[in-house]
């Protein structure tokens, strides 16, 4: 039995509940992911997969479909 995961993404681009379609319709044709709901309010993504997927690779799909996920770098100094 694999565990499930869930990556929350905030995604920009999108417009109208078409554009969230599209955007829920990518994220669940990639291999691994069980589940993808998409909030165009608040423009969030909440991905449900196998643990097979990471983040990054979610980020690419997004981009490559022309609706991109927010990223940031955080830098800390121990």
């Amino acid at each position: 039995m694999t565990e499930k995961t869930a990556i929350g993404l905030q995604v920009t681009g999108m417009s109208c509940a078409s554009c969230v379609g599209r955007v829920e319709r990518v994220l669940r044709a990639q291999p691994g992911i069980e589940e993808a709901a998409v909030n165009l309010a608040d423009e969030s993504a909440r991905v449900v997969h196998d643990g097979t997927v990471s983040a990054a690779d979610l980020v690419a799909v997004l981009d490559d479909a022309g609706y991109p996920a927010v990223t940031e770098e955080l830098v800390l100094e121990v």
